[in-house]
């Protein structure tokens, strides 16, 4: 299958500190799901993308946008078939770059499967999952059951800032991968 004929998955590394593990994660997150193969991956760094706080006149559900960085979001969510989010945990939630990305768009997210890969310390980011859920809900995404959890991510990064993931985690990205999939080919008639 040609990558144009594959659906577009969208990988969101939604940690911007200097300091992040987060853009390790997501790399690993890449390879997984190139070597998976029934994808076309692209991935976005909310820390590269550098939003604004939301600074549109208008209501999301409008589409009606003024700014650029706002069109070209709207554009780089609306080619895209699903998504992986790579979020870490603050203070038993999920990031505010996060946040605001998602709140910028909301016709673009709709009907689509999203997967999450979670980390930080002993919940390995659980808390902010729970926390995004209903976010998910009010924009119509579709999370998938099946997720990689990362506990004590800090442990798994190298000095030279890659991520060794361990077996178990390792086994937990396809059956998302998988799910993923099969959610996006169900959901792609709604999207019309």
């Amino acid at each position: 299958m040609t990558d144009s004929a594959k659906p577009n998955l969208r990988i969101i590394v939604a940690s911007t500190r200097p300091t992040r593990v987060g853009g390790a994660v997501g790399a690993w997150v890449r390879e997984m799901a190139e070597a998976h193969g029934e994808f076309a991956v692209q991935v976005t760094d909310l820390r590269a993308l550098d939003l604004p706080l939301m600074n549109e006149p208008h209501h999301p559900s409008q589409q009606n946008y003024t700014k650029d960085h706002t069109k070209a979001w709207s554009a780089d969510i609306a080619a895209a078939d699903a998504f992986v989010l790579v979020m870490p945990e603050y203070n038993f939630s999920f990031t505010a770059p996060l946040k605001n990305a998602l709140d910028y768009l909301q016709k673009e997210w709709m009907h689509k499967p999203v997967g999450i890969v979670s980390y930080g310390g002993i919940s390995g980011g659980l808390r902010a999952v729970t926390t995004i859920q209903s976010v998910f809900l009010a924009l119509s995404l579709h999370p998938v059951k099946p997720a990689v959890t990362i506990q004590f991510v800090a442990s798994m990064i190298g000095e030279d800032n890659t991520f060794t993931p361990t077996d178990s985690i390792l086994r937990s990205a396809t059956p998302m991968l998988d799910e993923l999939l099969r959610y996006e080919a169900a959901l792609r008639p709604l999207r019309g």
